[in-house]
């Protein structure tokens, strides 16, 4: 198998989305919307986690998307984000946790 076989077998079943937060429309791939909004809110959440000035934390957390449309060439849903700076639910304790609650 060639490597360029093996690329295309290993995204075989990702589409391309686009999510739309507003300030920007960022490309993702992924297998379901939710999945690939969740992989984006990761990556935010995992540089709020390692920034290490309280001062750009806060103003970075105020910028968190509260809202998001997640788009395919054949779906469209939408989504509210909540977050919290100490996770109170299932994640009790946890630092900038947040839900996803599909409109």
């Amino acid at each position: 198998m060639s490597t360029e076989q093996s690329v295309k077998s290993s995204s075989k079943g990702r589409r391309q989305f686009i999510l739309d937060i507003g300030t920007e429309k960022v490309e993702v791939e992924g297998y379901e919307p939710r999945k690939a909004l969740i992989k984006y809110l990761m990556k935010r959440r995992r540089s709020l986690l390692f920034t290490r000035d309280p001062a750009k934390v806060e103003i970075m957390f105020q910028k968190m998307p509260t809202h998001a449309d997640v788009t395919s060439p054949k779906t469209s849903k939408s989504f509210n984000i909540k977050w919290e700076k100490v996770g109170s639910g299932e994640f009790q304790g946890a630092r900038f946790t947040f839900e996803l609650e599909e409109l």
